[in-house]
């Protein structure tokens, strides 16, 4: 509040006369229009910064931080499937003009690489099974006596338990 209108006696629950009631009232008028004191709400730093510091990177809205062989490597994939827009668009366009805009045509055009892709990726893996149970042919040649064994070793149960058989 400001000095000047700051009432004189506190308000105790007495009844105030007329003269004193206009008075309080004509001083909570002027209180309520008079302009706030200017404060500054902002303020600029314009001291150069230095070029460099002992301050640690902070990582920047957008793309995260990631090597370049991941930047080149997602641009690359973004790039790819970007090109595969305008012949999309192109077909669309052929089938619309055609009116042969068949949904089951569509559907058969939009599966056609993921029947492609599947019964490659089915051969892969089945590739991959194969080549791990078909055992490592190993040669031994030796001079001289030899002692061979063979241990297996078995670690299993929520405490580590290793069993070790020798055969020899």
């Amino acid at each position: 509040m400001f000095p000047e209108t700051t009432p004189a006696a506190p308000l105790s629950g007495v009844r105030m006369s007329d003269d004193v009631a206009a008075a309080e009232a004509a001083r909570i008028i002027a209180d309520a229009y008079k302009p706030a004191p200017e404060t500054p709400t902002a303020y600029r730093d314009d001291t150069p910064l230095p070029r460099f510091g002992d301050t640690p990177p902070v990582a920047q809205q957008g793309t995260p931080p990631m090597s370049q062989r991941a930047v080149d490597t997602g641009r690359l994939m973004l790039t790819a499937g970007l090109s595969t827009v305008p012949p999309g668009l192109i077909a669309i366009g052929v089938l619309v003009a055609s009116r042969h805009a068949d949904p089951t045509v569509i559907g058969m055009i939009c599966a056609a690489p993921a029947v492609i892709a599947v019964p490659i990726l089915a051969l892969a893996r089945l590739f991959t099974r194969v080549a791990e149970t078909v055992p490592d042919e190993h040669h031994h040649h030796y001079n001289g006596p030899v002692r061979q064994e063979n241990t297996t070793t078995k670690t299993y149960g929520l405490i580590a338990q290793t069993r070790n058989e020798h055969h020899g």
